[in-house]
């Protein structure tokens, strides 16, 4: 069993920045494809970006390229998404997710077997 816990939403002015963490929990020594998700009230769940097992790669929706960052933390237990040059669009829950799947999956919200109760980021304009 994996359990997903995110930290770090809020209220930030257009322009600002934020980090948003994930912390990964669970009882198998598996490695995991991870990602961040987002839903906007009123619309479908959206991709956000993604981490490959060992970190080594990263894949980004064309919205956030450029702009956020999604890392690891050395254990491989905490992923972090670092967004900056926040735009009132980007307000939306986000949601961490892991997989067990394979990286060309990763754009793909139900091929994610794992996801975190979600944090709010509100973007005033």
């Amino acid at each position: 069993q994996v359990q997903l816990g995110e930290s770090g939403g809020g209220l930030v002015q257009a322009g600002g920045s934020l980090r948003l963490s994930c912390a990964r929990s669970s009882r198998t020594g598996n490695s995991y494809m991870m990602a961040w998700f987002r839903q906007a009230p009123g619309k479908e769940r959206e991709f956000v970006g993604a981490i490959s097992r060992n970190g080594g790669s990263t894949y980004y929706a064309d919205s956030v390229k450029g702009r956020f960052t999604i890392s690891l933390d050395k254990a491989k237990t905490t992923m972090y998404l670092q967004m900056n040059g926040l735009r009132p669009e980007d307000t939306a829950a986000y949601y961490c997710a892991a997989s067990l799947k394979v990286w060309s999956s990763k754009q793909n919200w139900d091929e994610y077997d794992y996801w975190g109760q979600g944090t709010h980021v509100t973007v005033s304009s």
